[in-house]
């Protein structure tokens, strides 16, 4: 590296006398670095991987938690290795820009032996993959610096398929450089349409593509083992992983929330830092912006710090530069879900903070819905997440902080502001706490089953209201509001709603989320454990069904009136995920439901779907989730210039018209500018149309109440 460093120190001095000028060095530096990524300097500052005798043993650890713990008790054998060879490769290069397709033949001879390697031979082969995928790496980064010398010319007609998932593997090194040639030349694309000079852009992408090229020398022999022992887990379902001890101890620290940020799960997902999840009560939670599957392209810090481009980092190295201290300022570069490469990015300022209980604590508000003459004040409870306060629980504090605890209180604060009926809204709402699920049930149920739980073993308990008195906190009119991120035990809560006729569902097809996971902490099942740890597995044990015996898994609650969302349920859900558990059936639990509310519900949907006809804010949401989809649907991008500034446009140009006839519906004055629409407030269309639905059902309950009132006046 000391050869860097004099050629840096050379170019400086050339620059500052005059000989040469700063685009010049900026090319004879490129053409060097190219030179030097390819030479022995730099080969031998990478870490020599190799499975180590801690990887042995992790090894046979895991293939004994799971052959006797996991729910599919899967025997590990060539059927099995079989899928763990395809989810490495996947691992390594899921969009195939790397590996050759004679690389993939050469791995074939390594398909029936990764069973045997994990119990008891050796796991060089696994290494060995590692080391092909990364002299690939390593060509293609050097490849795409060399196209760093000269500007692309954006005036041809030509594009670039961006997703190559389902594409064959290329045969030839050629073809890779034409790959690589048009990404090279997106990225540039991206950062001109950013207003960013070709100089500017030269440096932006040398920077992003050494950076990626350090990030793969700086891989160590551990890192390689974690991620071959998670496509191991994978396979038998998303949810089992395994972490190394490096990144146990940083889950540690996250569950710990003994740090400050923005309070949001990240992934390294092709190069890009991508939204796993938004944790509430965190600043993004708070904020609203930022969603799951967004991709962060740049980090500042403060409120006029510079964006440091950050694809192609290590995920630890951007968690750095998210984390700070306690109300400081991150602004974050987004590129939302669902956008194509090189599209409008948005800058999203955050102030840093610890995730808060209180934060995450349900909150209420009334909703006034006029109708016939009348108006109907319809209470929303939001629940976040399903918390308990476990530690104040543990000293005896009668006064613990939990879910129940707190909608119970807002139910008694709503009614008596004289709410005509409820919405308990778990949009977003990963889980939590299934004790909280359960006791939350009990709020609007006499008594009985809430859901049932079978082990790997078959075994299956049964889990009821805890409170053993038959008394419910609200008897009104009640709907559930989900989405496709409502998870776990947001999914239970909402079945037993379903299932004792109890409330409607009203959103979108929930996630299915319905297994049990258990962590073991791998040292302890060893007499001395090696001086570093063997680190942590997270097992799939269960699965959750409800009362009629129907699994929550990979299907999730199907709403009673379904909403049109943004969220793809194609990409987005359990059941898109290959190796997720099944549905399917156990016997029906004893329990006793409610009047069925088949009639009603048919009544609900003809009088939602007259209403929604009319809606200029549904219409505007239907609309807007067409443009989306049209652009989900894209693989490719155009290469000119003059192409993506119509694209961009028309894209604008839509926005504006779909916002435009939603203000005429309204009798609102036109806007003009992208600007003023990014500043107004989104309607909530999904609440306000389940507040009507609500409505409705609190109109039918006072027409059937009617008569019975009336007979009894004139006995």
């Amino acid at each position: 590296m000391r050869i860097v460093v004099r050629l840096i120190s050379a170019l400086a001095f050339l620059l500052m006398v005059g000989v040469v000028s700063p685009a010049a060095a900026q090319s004879e530096l490129l053409r060097e670095a190219v030179a030097l990524f390819d030479g022995q300097d730099y080969v031998t500052a990478q870490e020599k991987l190799a499975p180590v005798a801690r990887h042995e043993k992790i090894g046979q650890l895991v293939t004994e938690f799971i052959q006797k713990s996991h729910y599919r008790h899967a025997s590990v054998d060539d059927e099995l290795s079989s899928k763990v060879l395809d989810r490495y490769i996947e691992a390594l290069d899921n969009n195939r820009m790397y590996l050759l397709a004679s690389d993939i033949e050469a791995f074939e001879k390594n398909r029936y032996r990764l069973d045997d390697m994990v119990r008891s031979e050796p796991l060089d082969p696994v290494f060995e993959m590692f080391e092909v995928y990364r002299t690939r790496v390593r060509q293609r980064l050097k490849f795409a610096l060399s196209m760093l010398e000269t500007e692309p010319d954006f005036s041809v007609d030509e594009e670039y398929i961006f997703d190559r998932e389902e594409l064959p593997w290329l045969e030839t090194t050629e073809q890779l450089d034409e790959l690589w040639r048009k990404r090279v030349k997106n990225d540039a694309l991206g950062l001109a349409l950013a207003e960013k000079n070709w100089e500017e852009t030269q440096e932006v992408l040398e920077k992003r593509y050494s950076r990626f090229l350090k990030r793969m020398d700086q891989v160590k022999s551990d890192d390689v083992f974690e991620t071959f022992m998670n496509a191991f887990a994978h396979t038998l379902d998303p949810h089992s992983s395994y972490l190394s001890p490096r990144n146990s101890e940083e889950y540690r620290i996250q569950m710990s929330l003994s740090y400050f940020g923005i309070g949001a799960s990240l992934q390294i997902e092709d190069d890009f830092v991508m939204v796993i999840n938004i944790i509430p009560g965190g600043p993004a939670a708070i904020d609203g912006v930022l969603q799951p599957k967004d991709r962060i392209t740049a980090v500042a810090q403060g409120a006029d710090g510079e964006l440091v481009d950050v694809v192609g980092w290590r995920l630890d190295d951007v968690v750095q530069l998210i984390r700070g201290e306690a109300d400081t300022i991150v602004r974050l570069q987004i590129m939302p879900a669902g956008e194509l490469p090189g599209a409008e990015e948005r800058i999203l300022s955050l102030t840093r903070n610890q995730v808060k209980l209180e934060e995450q604590a349900a909150k209420s508000e009334v909703i006034t819905v006029p109708r016939d003459g009348r108006d109907w004040n319809i209470g929303v409870i939001e629940v976040p997440s399903f918390y308990r306060d476990y530690r104040a629980l543990s000293t005896g504090d009668k006064n613990y902080t939990s879910t129940t605890k707190d909608v119970k209180r807002l139910i008694g604060e709503l009614e008596d502001q004289g709410i005509d009926g409820l919405i308990i809204d778990l949009r977003d709402n990963g889980g939590g706490h299934l004790t909280e699920a359960t006791a939350l049930s009990g709020l609007f149920i006499d008594n009985g089953p809430v859901v049932q739980l079978r082990n790997s073993n078959g075994r299956i308990s049964r889990l009821d209201d805890p409170d053993p008195v038959p008394r419910v906190a609200y008897n009104g009119p009640l709907a559930v509001l989900v989405n496709r991120y409502s998870a776990s035990a947001s999914e239970i809560f909402a079945a037993a709603m379903q299932d004792y006729a109890r409330g409607v569902i009203i959103g979108q097809q929930t996630f299915g989320k319905g297994t049990v996971q258990n962590l073991y902490s791998l040292d302890q099942y060893v007499r001395r454990p090696d001086d570093e740890g063997l680190g942590q597995l997270t097992l799939t044990i269960g699965k959750y069904y409800r009362v009629t015996g129907e699994s929550t898994q990979h299907r999730g609650v199907d709403p009673d009136i379904t909403l049109p969302s943004h969220i793809d349920a194609t990409i987005v859900g359990e059941s898109v995920r290959e190796s997720a558990l099944p549905w399917d059936t156990i016997k029906t639990t004893r329990f006793r439901p409610g009047e069925p509310l088949d009639s009603t519900i048919n009544t609900l949907l003809a009088s939602h779907h007259q209403r929604s006809q009319g809606d200029p804010d549904y219409q505007y949401l239907v609309e807007g989730i067409r443009d989306i989809e049209e652009v989900r649907a894209k693989k490719t991008v155009s290469l000119n210039m003059e192409k993506r500034l119509a694209e961009r446009e028309e894209s604008m140009n839509r926005r504006l018209e779909r916002e435009n006839a939603r203000r005429a519906a309204m009798h609102l004055d036109a806007i003009a500018t992208i600007e003023e629409l990014e500043k107004l407030e989104v309607p909530d269309v999904h609440l306000d149309q389940a507040a009507d639905i609500v409505t409705d059902m609190a109109v039918l309950r006072e027409i059937e109440a009617a008569p019975t009132q009336t007979a009894r006046i004139g006995t």
